[in-house]
Order: structure tokens, then sequence, then C-alpha cells
């Protein structure tokens, strides 16, 4: 499936080298990929590659994302990074011991005003049940972020700010695909098998344009720095969350564009999208973060994907210069 330049492999097959294109096999045949224009490959089913076909699309400077059989994300192969600066390292290793409390608020304040935005536009159309959360959001919240000064406590509100978010989803998404909890690993139903998806798309979106930035993606601030894992990706990925995965998963289930009994495999104790569902959730996901609109401080058009690199710039801003750092605002637009 093509959409702009991202393709994503939905089904079992291998991946190989033939002249100067991309030839994807399965039991329905070959399929011929020109590799210009390509910039990613998202592999959401199990693919065969090898070393040959790796050094080739090194060479191309496309990247590889890869998803486990539950929608979670697994790895990444990207070529070799050009983008490295030491200095930058240093200075973001320092902030992580000095600032990482005033960076891990601006994150979640990020949260904050993008979820108020989103759930606002259903205030807006008769939904008046949300008025006490959008409320508590407004005017309790931010105080709580503000004077917050232990991450794990950061963290605890961070929590609370989603659950209430997914406890809203009663007043305006379709009876059958709503949930009592967040259940993660694996997602126990359709619309936590939705939001994991959703998330680890964005989150190997993130990684893609961090790696485009100087910036270390193993150095975090909202969540704690690990092995095997881009965590600044987590990061820089929290704000965009309300604005490309919740609202391609409204947009989808408000409309009927996915259905329970025909998009997704259910077993006993977990619930999966299958090929179909995957590929109507692609769509919709690449048209919100692909959406074109004029950035107000930049005088031109952009796009939210072109919005997760410019936080990583805003990042490097306040490392170097001591800019305030402010994640992308819906409703500014910046």
């Amino acid at each position: 499936m093509e959409v702009k330049h991202t393709r994503y492999i939905t089904s079992m097959g291998s991946l190989k080298r033939k002249d100067n294109s991309i030839v994807f096999k399965n039991q329905k045949g070959n399929t011929y990929l020109p590799i210009e224009g390509i910039r990613e490959l998202f592999c959401l089913s199990e693919v065969d590659l090898n070393s040959k076909f790796l050094d080739f699309i090194s060479k191309a400077g496309i990247t590889i994302h890869f998803f486990n059989y539950y929608g979670y994300y697994s790895g990444t192969f990207y070529p070799k990074k050009q983008l490295v600066s030491g200095r930058l390292t240093v200075q973001q290793a320092q902030a992580y011991l000095e600032k990482r409390i005033i960076i891990a608020r601006a994150i979640i304040n990020g949260i904050v005003i993008n979820i108020y935005e989103i759930l606002y536009h259903y205030y807006k159309h008769d939904k008046k049940q949300l008025k006490n959360y959008l409320d508590w959001l407004k005017k309790d919240v931010p105080r709580l972020i503000e004077k917050e000064n232990d991450i794990k406590h950061l963290l605890w509100i961070e929590g609370l700010i989603w659950q209430n978010f997914y406890a809203s989803f009663k007043e305006f998404l379709p009876a059958s695909f709503l949930f009592s909890r967040r259940v993660k690993r694996p997602p126990d139903n359709p619309l936590n098998a939705l939001i994991s998806f959703g998330n680890s798309i964005l989150y190997a979106k993130t990684i893609s344009q961090i790696y485009q930035t100087h910036l270390n993606q193993s150095i975090s601030f909202l969540h704690e720095p690990g092995e095997g894992r881009f965590s600044l990706s987590l990061d820089l990925s929290e704000s965009f969350k309300p604005i490309i995965v919740f609202r391609s998963i409204f947009n989808l289930l408000n409309n009927k564009k996915l259905q329970v009994d025909k998009h997704f495999n259910r077993k006993l104790n977990y619930c999966i999208l299958n090929d179909a569902g995957r590929k109507v959730f692609v769509v919709e996901f690449e048209d919100r973060v692909n959406k074109v609109f004029l950035h107000p401080k930049l005088k031109r058009k952009t796009t939210f994907l072109n919005a997760i690199k410019l936080d990583g710039y805003k990042l490097i801003k306040y490392l170097v210069e001591g800019k305030e750092f402010r994640p992308f605002n819906l409703k500014e637009m910046v």
C-alpha cells in the first residue's frame, strides 16, 4: 500500500532487490516497488529479507520499521547515522540531569492542550457532558503540573490525564467500541487494538523524524531512558497522539469505516486488526499525519509529520540557546 513517501507491507511475504526496484513476493505473486520516492517501509506482518537487500535500501536512504503480530513496534533499520553531534549529545545529557523536570512538564502541558482541543470539538457539538473534564484540564491540571517537582508524581498526573480521556469516550464513540480500561500487551478488545496500533505507527514515524535532526534518540526527559528503545521518540510523540492517533480513530469509528465483526481478529485473550482493518486505518492515519496547514510563524505550508521534526528543532533550541520548549499546540498550530 502506497501513501506519499511511505509504503506499507500488510501481509506475509519476502522483500528482495530486483535491479533498481524492490520486489515484494507473497502468495498472490510479485509486486514491484520503484525505489524512487520511497522514504519509509512499514512491515506490518512477517517478512523475509537478507543483508543484500538491507545494503541496497540503506544506500537509497530508506528506513524500515518492523511490527509484530499484535501490531506493536519491534524495531527499525535505518541508514548509517549522518547527523551526529557530540556537543549536542553532551548538552542533551546535561539537560537530563539538570532540567529534566522542566522539559517533562512542557511535554505533559502539550498533551493537555491538544486533548482539550480535540474534546472541545465534541463539546461544541452538543456533548455538554464533557464540561467537567474540560474544566479540569483547563483549570486544575496545569496547576498540578506546574507545582510538581518529582518525575514519578508527574508521570502519575500524565496517567490520570489519559485515564480520564479514555473515560470520556463513552460520550461520543459507538457502544460497540467502548472499553472498561486500557490494556496494552496484548490488546484485549477492538479499541485497545486501535490505540496500540496507532501509537506504534506514530512512534515509528517520530523515530524517522528525529533521525533527521542531531538529537540522541536514547536520551529522554518524560519517559525514563531505557535499554533497547528510542525513548526520546516516546517523549516527542506524546503531544501528537490526540491530534493524529485519536483523531484518526474517532473519525473511523464515528463514520463506521471500521466495524468490529469485519476488521478485527478476536481470540480468547487478545484482539488485533486484521489485514483489511490495518489497510483502512493506515489510509486514515496517513491522511491525518500528512494534512497540510499554514504554519503561522514559518509563514509557509507544512504537515503534522513535519511538525514532529520541528518539535525536535524546538528541543535543540532549548538545549543550545535556552529558548522555552513548547510542544506542538493544536490551538495555535505551532
